[in-house]
């Protein structure tokens, strides 16, 4: 008996050893042989954890530093309770998922290499870098015990630009019908660029009236931004259509000004041409299923306009094809077969325009039907923008997913959630609430087969 008690000390001591500790507080800078920097901050008292951070979307032309956790308060927070954080730039900026998931595991293997094998591997990211978490979290289970997506791109690749283009083709058809004002297959960023101008100002012009307002409201449904979207805006009373529509219309321009034309340009042009599609789409189903479908009723009536006969022209009006061999390497690169091997918690403002809310039932079908369902948990914050969490919401998250490896079981509820927020940051008001948004409009993964295709 008293061999085997040793035997089981010595095992539980191999299982919770920690790697061997710096006698300071490590701070590594450097480049990868893509060209991706990257940088390491690693406490001498380091406790075992290191989080491999994913950051958002970048432009071509847009600084590109490295980056290693969401912003520097949580950052510091983290360092104070010993964790190591990494990550790495991207090779290029862009739609560079096969840039980033390469790079971010170099980064990895470089932090191993220098400060050993860690106790315990979670990867998390923001926005874009949700979608590059994911991508590690599914394809290379073996190198993370777990992975936490912040307001991230987790309907996938192709959705993604599916539904980027179901609120842009509405507007086309029912502000400028007949003009050649391109949507996709642009050839260059100029060209990407003069076709968002010309949209933007007959939005801008269709503003002004009624009837513009009703029809930029609808477009806006298609896509389920929410009438109250930014912090900056004042917030809606739940029947003030015009003040939801004026949010919405801030929402429907930004989209213009870049997602929409300029950074499609830019994933068409890795993709080879164009990912995206509306044939076989009903919009007229899809207004209905949207969140927002009372206000575009109320904004039609009010204008005295026909939604019906407006909704006829959308479903009669030309539709846009994709490229097969774009969708195959949006396929292969940067949609989701919902096949978890270890928890991954994700959270979403609920007022989110830019990746709305929806996108996380996309990845709770995905998933569901992979039969992983029970390794993903999902946590909303009440909240207008895209990913305005507090520094204590945010680490908040990051202990319910610790809190899920260490015990086996999810604690993900909103109070459970507030409570630890307010541990973290207790001047601040924690927001997550109970929550579970509509439907995503055109949900496309790998674990259905029949979804849509081109």
């Amino acid at each position: 008996m008293r061999a085997r008690i040793a035997l089981l000390a010595v095992s539980l001591c191999a299982v919770t050893a920690l790697p061997a500790q710096a006698a300071t507080d490590s701070h590594i800078e450097g480049r990868l042989p893509s060209g991706a920097t990257y940088l390491m901050d690693v406490p001498a008292a380091w406790n075992g954890t290191v989080l491999l951070y994913s950051h958002g979307y970048r432009a071509a032309g847009w600084p590109n530093p490295a980056q290693n956790a969401p912003g520097s308060q949580t950052r510091d927070e983290l360092l104070a309770d010993g964790y190591a954080l990494i990550g790495s730039s991207y090779a290029t900026n862009g739609w560079a998922v096969t840039d980033a998931v390469p790079d971010q595991l170099a980064t990895l293997d470089l932090f191993t290499t220098r400060f050993g094998t860690a106790r315990r591997t979670l990867a998390w990211g923001t926005s874009y870098g949700g979608l590059v978490t994911t991508t590690l979290a599914e394809r290379h289970a073996d190198r993370f015990d777990g992975s936490l997506s912040m307001c991230g791109l987790v309907q996938g690749g192709a959705a993604n630009w599916n539904s980027t283009l179901d609120p842009v083709f509405a507007l086309k058809a029912l502000l400028a019908p007949g003009e050649s004002i391109p949507l996709t297959g642009f050839a260059d960023q100029a060209a990407a660029q003069s076709a968002a101008s010309a949209l933007t100002a007959k939005v801008t012009a269709a503003q002004q009236t009624d009837e513009g307002r009703a029809r930029i409201a609808l477009a806006a449904a298609l896509h389920n931004i929410p009438g109250y979207n930014d912090a900056a805006q004042p917030k809606p009373g739940p029947t003030d259509w015009d003040a939801q529509q004026a949010n919405q219309y801030a929402a429907v321009t930004g989209l213009l000004q870049l997602p929409a034309f300029s950074w499609r340009q830019e994933a068409e042009r890795r993709a080879g041409g164009n990912p995206s599609w509306n044939t076989g789409v009903d919009y007229t189903a899809m207004l209905h299923r949207s969140p927002v479908y009372k206000e575009v009723t109320e904004l039609y009536k009010k204008a005295g306009l026909s939604l019906r006969a407006d909704l006829t022209a959308l479903n009669r009006a030309p539709r846009i094809s994709a490229d097969p061999a774009a969708v195959r390497w949006m396929r292969d690169t940067s949609v989701f077969k919902g096949r978890l091997t270890d928890p991954q918690l994700n959270i979403h403002t609920t007022g989110d325009a830019l990746i709305p809310v929806q996108a996380e039932s996309a990845y709770r079908r995905a998933a569901a039907a992979a039969g992983t369902g029970r390794l993903l948990a999902q946590a909303y914050v009440d909240g207008p923008g895209h990913c305005t969490f507090t520094p204590g919401e945010t680490l908040a998250a990051l202990r319910t997913l610790e809190h899920r490896l260490t015990t086996g079981h999810w604690d993900a509820s909103a109070d459970a959630l507030d409570t630890r927020a307010r541990q973290e940051e207790p001047t601040a008001e924690p927001r997550y609430v109970t929550y579970r948004p509509t439907p995503y409009p055109r949900p496309y993964d790998l674990a259905h087969p029949r979804d849509a295709r081109p």
